[in-house]
């Protein structure tokens, strides 16, 4: 088996989990590349149904590693809620088959609140889980990455800055409720200390798994046609879906 992307042709809802599930058997590492838990993959595996959000669905094989590249926005919570739910159902029973890129940007409790208000207004029709917000600020260059979560003092800078326009922006121009350092600071560092055991520099890995010969499945979330530039703009997601966002 090559190296495989699979993607979406339509607006999402293909089946592409299904085909992700028939190919990850003949897949040493499954990768999720761009998105966030606005995607949702369901697998039936003997007789029991299993939807994911975040962690890519060869996470049910227990000889494959999954990994969330550096292209996804990650919702701490959502990723700690899966894992648990896995765990619970007997799966992910060793950590090391779980990676986290270090360099995928958090989605901040401001991004949702953001994301849900602005929709009131434009009506794009998100999902209101802040992953638009979230890509803004990585091209925007003021995002917050999962390796400076891993850093108290660095995260606790970044975090006050960021929180200085978000809180202006959100009192002033979308008439929302801001957000206090403490309640966001305090609550990540509670969602550190269950994710940092999976988080690494998963493109240096993948990059020497790769030369190694190793076989990789790539999983796309949404479609083609929901691809922030060739999709059926505006009404698209906030991240590439294509192919070529995997390389």
């Amino acid at each position: 088996m090559a190296n495989i992307v699979i993607v979406g042709a339509q607006w999402g809802d293909e089946g592409k989990g299904k085909i992700v599930d028939l190919l990850t058997r003949y897949a040493d590492i499954v990768v999720r590349f761009q998105g966030g838990n606005n995607a949702g993959h369901t697998i039936v595996l003997k007789e029991e149904k299993f939807v994911f959000h975040l962690i890519p669905s060869g996470i049910l094989y227990e000889n494959k590693q999954c990994m969330i590249g550096s292209g996804v926005v990650v919702d701490p919570a959502v990723l700690i809620e899966e894992v648990n739910e896995l765990k619970k159902r007997g799966h992910l029973k060793d950590d090391s088959q779980l990676m986290v890129s270090e360099e995928a940007h958090l989605i901040l409790p401001y991004h949702r609140r953001i994301d849900i208000a602005r929709d009131r207004v434009f009506k794009i029709g998100t999902t209101g889980r802040g992953i638009g917000p979230a890509y803004e600020d990585k091209v925007a260059r003021y995002g917050i990455r999962v390796v400076d979560l891993m850093d108290e003092e660095v995260f606790r800078k970044k975090l006050t800055s960021n929180l200085l326009q978000k809180n202006a922006y959100l009192s002033e121009v979308l008439k929302e409720e801001g957000f206090e350092l403490s309640e966001i600071f305090d609550e990540f560092l509670r969602f550190r200390k269950q994710i940092e055991k999976y988080v690494r520099n998963t493109s240096l890995i993948l990059y020497d798994e790769i030369q190694k010969g190793k076989h990789i499945l790539f999983e796309g979330a949404q479609g083609a046609l929901l691809d922030v530039d060739h999709g059926t703009y505006p009404y698209v997601t906030a991240s590439n879906t294509v192919a070529g966002n995997a390389c």
